[in-house]
């Protein structure tokens, strides 16, 4: 990276982060959705992108593609917000940017929330989305599951699940800031306290706790991916950016994911906050990491 573009992508992470906290943090659930909802959105998506909504067994997606996108290659996307919120207005500009950088169509999923709906409502979501495009007639081999945060740890529970099964699994995994472990054991939840704008350990328990129900421990695999048995899983590509506490959740995850034979590659990239590529219409580094992501998958499909 030239000093330039350094220059230029402090300048605009701090304009996020000013965004992020030109208000208090919300306390209700209804008024943390609605805020990540306004802050993931400020910027709305490119003119080209066309949506289209998706309602199968009684779950809600949206369908978006480009005009020079391959509409027989799909990336499922499961957006972040810790369980609790994210919506697929939040993350949409960043999910249909991400298609666009990939070459093909996506598929972002609505699934359901806790503390309404906890642990496991969500991987019965994410597999309900999976069957969906298998009746599409969409191989295995030609999707991409994706997600940022809690939708990276959802994306990693999808897969074990699939392997436990003995099915086929998707080409490839996108991870960008995943929250891969509840039980909050990441060294960087302490040393990067200081400098992330969103995620703090007082936080991330009200979201644990929200989501996993009495009588199941954090360090359950289907909880906590990062303690999972990762052999035989697709290649992955871990993003993950340096001004985070959940850096140890990525970093130990690239390196349980290499000790298991898996392919990773992880990209840690200077100043960025979690999940910045949400902000990639007004953060060049945000769009040059949804062309990296889009550089990673284009070489499995």
């Amino acid at each position: 990276m030239s000093d330039v573009d350094e220059s230029l992508d402090l300048t605009e992470i701090n304009g996020v982060r000013s965004l992020l906290t030109s208000k208090p943090r919300p306390v209700g659930w209804d008024e943390r959705r609605a805020r990540l909802d306004e802050v993931g959105s400020v910027w709305p998506i490119a003119d080209d992108v066309r949506c289209e909504n998706a309602v199968f067994d009684g779950l809600e997606g949206e369908w978006s593609l480009t005009p020079e996108s391959d509409s027989d290659k799909v990336l499922l996307f499961f957006h972040g917000g810790g369980y609790c919120s994210g919506s697929l207005k939040s993350h949409r500009r960043m999910v249909t940017e991400a298609g666009r950088a990939m070459g093909m169509r996506t598929l972002a999923i609505d699934y359901r929330r806790a503390p309404e709906h906890p642990f496991p409502a969500q991987h019965e979501d994410a597999l309900t989305a999976w069957r969906f495009l298998s009746r599409q007639g969409i191989a295995p081999d030609r999707i991409v599951v994706g997600g940022d945060s809690a939708g990276g740890n959802l994306t990693l529970c999808l897969v074990s699940i699939l392997c436990a099964a003995g099915e086929r699994l998707p080409r490839c995994l996108w991870l960008v800031s995943p929250w891969t472990d509840l039980s909050m054991s990441g060294a960087t939840l302490s040393t990067k306290d200081a400098i992330d704008p969103i995620i703090h350990r007082a936080y991330l328990e009200e979201l644990a706790t929200a989501y996993v129900p009495p009588g199941f421990g954090r360090r359950d695999p289907l909880i906590s991916p990062l303690f999972a048995d990762l052999s035989g899983f697709p290649p992955m590509l871990i993003q993950v950016g340096s001004a985070e506490t959940l850096l140890s959740d990525a970093t130990r995850l690239a390196q349980a994911a290499g000790a298991a034979d898996v392919k990773v590659r992880l990209e840690i990239w200077p100043h960025m906050i979690h999940a910045w590529p949400v902000w990639n219409a007004g953060l060049s580094a945000g769009r040059r990491t949804l062309h990296s992501a889009g550089s990673f998958v284009r070489g499995f499909l």
